[in-house]
């Protein structure tokens, strides 16, 4: 793992690479992701990083903010990135490309076959409108359990995956050999009970457990905020609860707007009838406790074993947006795991399994 912030991605790239000892490793598969300061020369570093290393794939994209073992890059240039050795059989490169969920799910099952128990590392472009069909597309298509993020950018969204791509998933699929263990914690904790949507039309909710949805949201919030709508923006959010899963899950989704006289609410997310919501609300203090959760449930699961390295994928929202200034996310990573290098990105949404996520963060150890 190495990492590097220089105003030249040249400079960024062999700083990085210093602090990696990279080319004596013997690696042939690595991951890098650079803040959006250098989206536009990232095919150059590609290039660059396989010259200096000998290293044919890599993959990885770009973010606003990037991370790295205890550090956090926001709102400068800076470079991260971590290789190892992988057999050759036990790795697959994928990019969709721009094709649709159904082209690409034939392509990939045509390519790879369907094999229960693989393991994926994504990014995904936010701009492509078939996302929410897609990554349950590879999903089907390939066996996979994916994480990983969505690109973040001011400006070019690329992408590499062996090679430049941009547009829909790119990634790595690892065989259920190589042993990975991941987790997902949640940026958003929930208030209230759990309400049925029983009036909706596209992303409005009209009534909820057949009483106005305004009204049962401020039943929620509580009678301060209740009396001032305008202080709620940003810090509370829909949350939409997941099933099947062997911990409270949920996908947290924007409140986008309030109709007072109407008593309705515009949410970031299509709704139907029947569905299920409760509010949540954006909290540092929960979102840190979760992290650790998170954190105790991975080393449980690890054991003895020290991990080789991690990838952590967390949203944009985070970092020093949620925990605070000094890299204070990272660094409550690096507490729990030691030294293990860890790089990764901070997201426009965050990947686990076959959804899409908000808020969260998911680490990746290679064990």
């Amino acid at each position: 793992m190495g990492h590097g912030t220089s105003a030249d991605w040249r400079s960024a790239v062999r700083t990085a690479l210093n602090s990696a000892g990279i080319p004596e490793r013997g690696a042939n598969v690595g991951f890098l992701y650079v803040t959006d300061h250098f989206a536009g020369a990232m095919d150059e570093i590609q290039a660059e990083l396989q010259a200096l290393t000998g290293i044919e794939t890599w993959v990885g994209t770009t973010g606003i903010g990037i991370c790295a073992t205890g550090i956090e890059y926001f709102d400068e240039p800076a470079i991260a990135l971590l290789a190892g050795s992988v057999p050759d059989d036990m790795h697959n490169v994928i990019d969709t490309g721009t094709a649709t969920p159904d082209e690409a799910c034939a392509k990939l099952a045509g390519a790879l076959g369907t094999r229960e128990g693989r393991f994926g590392i994504v990014h995904a472009d936010p701009h492509n409108t078939y996302l929410a069909d897609l990554v349950p597309a590879v999903v089907e298509a390939t066996g996979a359990f994916l994480v990983g993020g969505l690109t973040s950018s001011r400006g070019e969204h690329p992408q590499i995956a062996g090679g430049m791509t941009s547009g829909g998933i790119s990634g790595v699929l690892f065989e259920p050999d190589v042993a990975v263990a991941t987790g997902l914690t949640q940026g958003c904790s929930p208030i209230g009970p759990v309400h049925e949507v029983t009036d909706c039309q596209e992303n409005i909710i009209i009534a909820l457990d057949e009483r106005p949805a305004l009204e049962v949201l401020k039943e929620d919030i509580g009678e301060v905020l209740a009396r001032d709508l305008g202080r709620i923006g940003g810090y509370i959010y829909v949350a939409f609860p997941v099933s099947g899963m062997d911990r409270p899950d949920y996908l947290v989704r924007n409140l986008v707007a309030i109709d007072p006289s109407a008593e309705v609410l515009a949410v970031g997310a299509e709704v139907s009838e029947g569905d299920t919501v409760m509010f949540c609300r954006r909290d540092g203090q929960a979102a840190h406790v979760d992290l650790k959760r998170m954190l105790s449930d991975l080393a449980s699961r690890v054991g003895e074993s020290t991990p080789k390295g991690g990838i952590y994928h967390s949203c944009l929202a985070r970092g020093p947006n949620l925990f605070g200034p000094n890299s204070e996310e990272l660094r409550t990573i690096q507490e729990a795991l030691g030294d293990v290098p860890v790089v990764g990105m901070f997201c426009n949404g965050e990947i686990s399994h076959q959804r899409l996520y908000g808020y969260t963060g998911v680490l990746s150890l290679f064990l």
